[in-house]
């Protein structure tokens, strides 16, 4: 520790965040050549590469991904002994980073952004995939300020809130045969499904350093029992990762894809599909925002979560109605 210079922590978490020389530098104010040179001296120190050149970018080792969230931990600590935290929306142009599903980003961040523009106009938001597999690490370094998705588990140093709860309905083209009507089970034996999945797994969960969630955007269990009781599969022949595909992906086909009722109400009042209830039961899905725990009496992060909420209240208003 006596030959630790703290700036070189700067420079690990910048390059942590950043995953790339030249932007580390441009966010602490270092040229590359000073960005590089603190690495440098880190390895020394620590005797690990911690990071690795890639085509991608600046890769990190095992040792920096362990080191990482304590060092963001430390860096946030000194930032909030020296200096009192104040946090003006209307002279603040910090930058806030949300990871979220297309589904999230379009019937929650319309609301946010707005308020965004109108209470912080020199504030600038960064949205991410939700989907992207390091997400979890993403939240621990700090690149990531709030994350939007379903999630099944979250570990002890992220918190987590329950935006609103979604409730899956059938949507179809606007022109298919049954558009408008009501969708009995045995109808959906002769179609084809469309559903939404993140990613492949066994239990259908993505799991990450502690942070499991749904890679399915559809409840399989509930959809294989009402099949079964009738002694039928389920059909299900287009599986992708993008809910806002969906219209174009029916449009001149008979498919049948399961959707949130939020989103698939957007889709019916654009005129590109037509929505029915399902024809078994199934439970809805909390929609989720995790945070760190580290951001949780930050004034600034406070008040963005407290926009999220607001939309999200809006857009379960909106269900309810």
């Amino acid at each position: 520790m006596k030959n630790l210079d703290l700036n070189l922590l700067r420079v690990f978490d910048a390059v942590m965040r950043e995953r790339n020389v030249l932007r580390a530098g441009e966010v602490i104010s270092l040229s590359p050549s000073a960005v590089s040179h603190a690495l440098s001296r880190l390895r020394t120190l620590l005797k690990d590469e911690l990071f690795v050149r890639t085509a991608t970018g600046m890769e990190p080792t095992v040792r920096a991904l362990e080191m990482a969230p304590m060092v963001r931990d430390a860096l946030v600590m000194i930032e909030r002994a020296f200096g009192h935290e104040q946090f003006e929306p209307a002279n603040t142009d910090r930058q806030f980073c949300i990871a979220a599903t297309d589904y999230l980003s379009s019937v929650v961040l319309p609301h946010v952004l707005r308020e965004v523009s109108i209470q912080a106009p020199h504030a600038s938001v960064t949205v991410l995939p939700a989907c992207r597999p390091d997400l979890t690490t993403q939240i621990d370094v700090g690149r990531v300020d709030i994350a939007l998705g379903s999630f099944a588990s979250v570990p002890h140093r992220l918190r987590e809130q329950v935006l609103f709860e979604a409730r899956d309905v059938l949507l179809v083209a606007p022109d298919h045969p049954l558009a408008g009507s009501e969708i009995r089970l045995e109808d959906l034996t002769r179609l084809r499904l469309l559903v939404v999945s993140t990613g492949t797994t066994d239990d259908g969960l993505l799991s990450e350093r502690g942070l499991s969630r749904r890679a399915e955007m559809f409840e399989r269990a509930a959809l294989k029992a009402a099949f079964s009781s009738i002694g039928r599969t389920p059909d299900i022949k287009v599986v992708q990762p993008h809910f806002l595909a969906i219209p174009s992906l029916l449009a001149g086909t008979e498919m049948a894809a399961i959707v949130p009722f939020t989103l698939a109400r957007i889709f019916q009042q654009a005129g590109t599909a037509a929505f029915s209830e399902l024809p078994w039961a199934s439970a809805a899905r909390p929609a989720h925002m995790v945070w760190h725990e580290r951001h949780s009496h930050d004034p600034g992060h406070q008040w963005l979560r407290e926009l999220l909420a607001k939309a999200a209240r809006h857009v379960a208003q909106m269900d309810a109605g």
